[in-house]
């Protein structure tokens, strides 16, 4: 494994920044994955929502998903990687941030894929007994991503 972009998965599932939680829930649900980047209306990258972050808005809010922007519940300050930066950079960015995805930018900061943890988790398996540097650094990121948090630092 050397560089994102022989792991990472494509299309990247995007939604704009004025659709509501039920069409980013939608299409989470037609393509069984966990988050959605959300884009401006340049097509850039402006957040990333995932469905714990619909559950919550829901719940929080107490009014229906298409009664919710996605712009008021996205998270703004997404860590994003470019397709040849390699594995380790991406690992160190999830495990620093605490976070599960990491978008796949172009040099204009629009998406063109996804890369997940499960993505590492699959690539490093591929690998073999005899990589165990691939296992460890999944091993890392996850034990990273799944410190808890103080209360403070979780996102409004």
């Amino acid at each position: 494994m050397s560089s994102i972009e022989q792991v990472m998965h494509r299309p990247v599932c995007v939604c704009g920044v004025d659709e509501s939680a039920n069409d980013a829930a939608k299409a989470m649900w037609e393509r069984d994955i966990g988050a959605v980047v959300v884009v401006d209306h340049d097509g850039r990258v402006a957040g990333i929502v995932t469905d714990r972050d619909i559950c919550m808005a829901a719940y929080t809010r107490g009014v229906s998903l298409p009664e919710i922007p996605l712009h008021l519940i996205m998270s703004q300050n997404v860590s994003t990687c470019r397709p040849s930066d390699p594995i380790d950079h991406a690992e160190r960015l999830m495990a620093d941030n605490q976070v599960r995805r990491v978008p796949i930018v172009d040099g204009a900061q629009r998406p063109v894929g996804m890369l997940s943890l499960n993505d590492l988790a699959r690539a490093a398996n591929r690998t073999g007994p005899s990589h165990t540097k691939a296992v460890d650094g999944v091993a890392n990121t996850l034990a990273a991503i799944c410190e808890p948090r103080q209360l403070d630092q979780r996102p409004a």
